[in-house]
């Protein structure tokens, strides 16, 4: 797992990978099967419990797995709010890399559409999985998970929005500022809408509004 917070490795799988030392493959294999269990129970009880109120038994015992079997694999709580966070951050990397790859292999060149088409992904990602989404906004998470959160987002929109390169071959970083704050603030008014369709609508919108925005200091040279 990799994270700005720090959570002691104490011999936990990282990633999915055994520990070194692992013995026969079908052990290996019988612990993926854990550790995925234990993560779809994590994610499961965080959801209707939020992260304070969550209790490790009840983790445990929604994976149909033991406490002990937790410390293997996690360092508790925290570890397994941390990887779901991680993996699904790994999954919104991906959506957003296939819709900008998609949109240039069909000749797209403007890196406003490329954008738009990297964002679009992201939101969609964020309304597949609300529940994770929400949980992640939520403000209930580990001690400075906020600020942690805080940095993947805007780390995530400023990549894409590097996009925009101005003559000197750096970056318009009025722009990039701009474009980062608009899409901090969709994703956080869309995992928060109760209605699906309403949030679908909403980021629909958004985008079309980001889709207009210009830097007007760039247009008049």
């Amino acid at each position: 797992m990799s994270s700005d917070i720090d959570v002691s490795s104490g011999g936990a799988v990282q990633n999915g990978g055994a520990p070194s030392g692992e013995g026969p493959a079908r052990t290996s294999d019988r612990g993926a099967a854990t550790r995925g269990a234990l993560l779809a129970a994590a994610r499961d009880v965080f959801c209707e419990s939020g992260f304070a109120q969550a209790a490790v038994t009840d983790i445990v015992a929604k994976a149909g797995a033991s406490v002990g079997s937790l410390y293997h694999h996690f360092n508790g709580k925290a570890d397994l709010y941390l990887t779901l966070f991680d993996e699904f951050q790994i999954r919104q990397q991906e959506r957003t890399r296939k819709a900008i790859n998609a949109l240039r292999e069909a000749g797209e060149t403007d890196p406003m559409r490329q954008f738009i088409a990297g964002a679009g992904a992201y939101l969609d990602g964020c309304l597949d999985e609300r529940d994770v989404a929400r949980l992640f906004i939520s403000g209930d998470g580990p001690p400075g998970f906020d600020r942690v959160n805080r940095q993947r987002l805007n780390k995530w929109a400023r990549r894409n929005a590097a996009l925009f390169h101005t003559a000197d071959g750096g970056v318009d970083e009025a722009l990039v500022t701009v474009l980062t704050g608009a899409m901090a603030g969709a994703v956080s008014e869309i995992a928060l809408l109760d209605d699906e369709q309403a949030a679908r609508r909403l980021a629909d919108e958004i985008m079309a509004i980001v889709g207009t925005i210009r830097n007007p200091g760039r247009e008049l040279r």
